[in-house]
């Protein structure tokens, strides 16, 4: 009776402590399901973000190529576009997230190369072009002058007035192919082939207007109030300025409308003003035009249009090599003004008209009174004696004979102006002693003394009454 309860405890304890461990069991469980269900959702998170990782390295996999695209399909197009015509615009980048990115880095790195690339490949491709056309132009135009010396001989030779006015015409033809060949060897870095001596600046623009079609449309006014002359190195540059000034003012003016040529002195240089009456030009054009007329940036022949225009740039080209400066702006007439400064210290010089008389063709100053040359006193009425060389000849040594220029019809070109041939040697001996050969110091001593004579001259009329040449009050 006694061992059924201690059995019975026996077993409640038993069964009490399997509880106690059932519920260990049961707790260490939980604890386990509920780490399995963390490190679940932590895998789960993790692959979520691994797959939005795929998902944005994809994106910007694809943008990347897209970008690459853009550049091989539209940025170095527009880029080799551009370095020949600067207004084109070069896109930038298609997606903004890569602005200052590696990326973007290395596809600037490609267009700057490129570029650089293609600028030296274009420079040597154009050197090689303008030595090819430096080369041709010389020559060419070395065989039309032998043909203008030629038609000229031909000129002498026959009296046939009819074959005269043809030798003219063909004269004429030469001098324009001449013109073309000359400018296009300029702007390739050729040497204008031809040297003249000191020449009357009237007569050069004379000379100048005679290259052109349409010269009869010109109108020369020569304001100078002394001889002046450009020294002959400069003397055939200028020339060629002002002939391609000229026909632009032609080329862009109505065939009815003159152009007016204006030669004026200052004190320090010349002056050749041109105004045509033409259609003008816009602001970038005039822009565009002064970059070309002041010679600082090396031009490539692409870079002239198609066909080339070659006339700007030959004389910016001229204006950087000898020292004078051309100036383009509106005119007040509605077309374009042109002004071709000449400083006079080295480019010009003053020459005796009685030892060398300007031609008959070239205009007349209009000076308000022509001053006696026998007596000292200056054409600004300074009392200071004119340079030695500026003296007249002695009466001993006969003048240098003119042929006159013949009669011409309305319309036929300007016939030019034959200096007689010396035939005795007393003449020629005489003629060489009276105009020696002036270096550029003497050239230069003579314009400075031209502008003190012109200060002092000046400076005498503002302090006292003007006298005339002999010395008497004017009335």
């Amino acid at each position: 009776m006694t061992s059924i309860p201690e059995a019975l405890l026996w077993c409640l304890s038993t069964g009490t402590a399997a509880a106690v461990v059932l519920a260990a069991l049961s707790i260490r469980a939980g604890k386990q399901r509920a780490d399995l269900r963390r490190r679940l959702s932590a895998a789960e998170e993790q692959n979520s973000a691994t797959l939005h990782s795929n998902t944005e390295l994809t994106a910007r996999l694809r943008a990347t190529e897209a970008e690459i695209r853009h550049l091989a399909g539209t940025r170095l197009p527009d880029l080799t576009l551009a370095l020949a015509h600067p207004h084109v615009p070069v896109p930038g980048l298609l997606d903004a997230r890569f602005a200052a990115s590696e990326t973007d880095q290395a596809l600037n790195a490609v267009l700057e190369q490129v570029s650089d690339a293609i600028t030296k490949e274009r420079a040597r491709v154009d050197a090689a072009a303008q030595s090819t056309l430096r080369g041709a132009t010389t020559t060419i135009q070395a065989l039309l002058y032998q043909l203008q010396t030629s038609l000229q001989e031909m000129q002498h030779r026959y009296d046939d007035p009819n074959v005269a006015q043809d030798l003219l015409n063909a004269d004429f033809l030469n001098e324009q192919a001449l013109r073309r060949v000359q400018a296009t060897g300029v702007v390739c870095g050729a040497w204008p082939g031809l040297t003249r001596e000191d020449s009357y600046l009237a007569e050069l623009v004379v000379g100048a207007t005679s290259r052109l079609r349409g010269y009869e449309r010109v109108n020369v006014s020569n304001q100078l109030r002394d001889p002046i002359a450009v020294v002959a190195r400069a003397v055939e540059p200028i020339a060629i300025v002002v002939t391609e000034l000229l026909a632009n003012a032609l080329h862009h003016s109505h065939r009815e409308l003159p152009v007016t040529i204006t030669l004026q002195q200052g004190n320090r240089g010349a002056s050749v003003i041109v105004d045509d009456y033409g259609v003008g030009m816009h602001d970038d054009e005039i822009k565009a035009a002064m970059e070309l007329l002041a010679g600082d940036q090396d031009l490539l022949l692409t870079q002239l249009g198609d066909p080339p225009r070659s006339g700007f740039a030959a004389a910016g080209q001229l204006v950087r090599q000898y020292g004078f400066g051309v100036h383009v702006e509106p005119s007040p007439y509605g077309g374009v003004r042109a002004v071709v400064y000449i400083p006079g210290d080295p480019l010009l010089t003053v020459l005796d008209e009685s030892t060398q008389p300007m031609s008959v063709m070239a205009p007349m100053p209009h000076r308000a009174a022509v001053p006696d040359r026998s007596s000292s006193v200056l054409p600004t009425g300074s009392a200071t004696p004119p340079p030695a060389a500026a003296q007249p000849a002695p009466a001993a040594q006969p003048a240098p004979s003119y042929e006159a220029p013949a009669p011409q019809a309305e319309g036929e070109l300007p016939r030019r102006r034959r200096r007689k041939p010396v035939s005795e040697p007393g003449e020629s001996a005489a003629r060489t002693e009276s105009a020696p050969e002036r270096s550029p110091e003497e050239t230069g001593s003579r314009w400075a003394a031209l502008q003190r004579g012109t200060e002092s001259g000046r400076a005498a009329a503002q302090s006292e009454p003007p006298r005339s040449p002999e010395g008497n009050p004017q009335s």
